[in-house]
């Protein structure tokens, strides 16, 4: 009986550069991004608030991203009334260096994995 497939899990590197890559697209807020890494991993991925925030908080100390506050209101709010405050986080050019680096590394990994894939298919090498 064969083990079934597990989903692979993201690494503290891939989540990085999952999250650089989706902030290269445009600005975004904490859940916004973690509803975008779901989706685009069609549910395969989930980074939740006690990974994200950190990660976030990390990538800002190290000038990856830029962050700017929005206040949000709620329709029925009046005039005075104080909104509830929404973080948003930008790619800074540092960030772009970082996100670059990180896509080469892992086309670089990802490069040596395959080489050891094609060429156990191409042997027909058997473990």
């Amino acid at each position: 009986m064969s083990k079934p497939i597990t989903t692979p899990q993201l690494t503290p590197d891939h989540t990085e550069l999952v999250i650089l890559s989706l902030l290269r697209e445009g600005p975004s807020y904490g859940y916004a991004i973690s509803k975008l890494v779901a989706a685009r991993s069609e549910e395969a991925f989930k980074v939740g608030p006690s990974q994200l925030y950190p990660l976030l908080t990390k990538l800002e100390k190290q000038g990856l991203v830029e962050t700017d506050w929005e206040e949000i209101k709620a329709k029925s709010a009046g005039p005075d009334d104080n909104g509830r405050k929404r973080k948003w986080y930008k790619l800074s050019a540092k960030g772009q260096r970082r996100l670059q680096q990180r896509i080469e590394a892992h086309q670089r990994f990802t490069s040596i994995i395959n080489s050891f894939i094609a060429g156990s298919e191409a042997t027909g090498a058997v473990a």
